[in-house]
């Protein structure tokens, strides 16, 4: 079960500020606190490095 829950992806209303997991979304695209439609991606905190030529 910890594969779910890191497959889970992270979404920030735009509004409230709440984040919120993929899997508490029942609604479509919508803050479940203050019904907002608007919700970013929160990106990883992974840095990856491109080799230059």
């Amino acid at each position: 079960m910890a594969g779910n829950e890191e497959a889970a992806l992270l979404y920030q209303c735009v509004k409230c500020g709440a984040i919120v997991k993929s899997t508490d979304l029942e609604l479509g695209i919508r803050c479940p606190y203050c019904r907002y439609r608007v919700l970013k991606k929160i990106r990883p905190p992974i840095v990856k490095r491109v080799l230059a030529r």
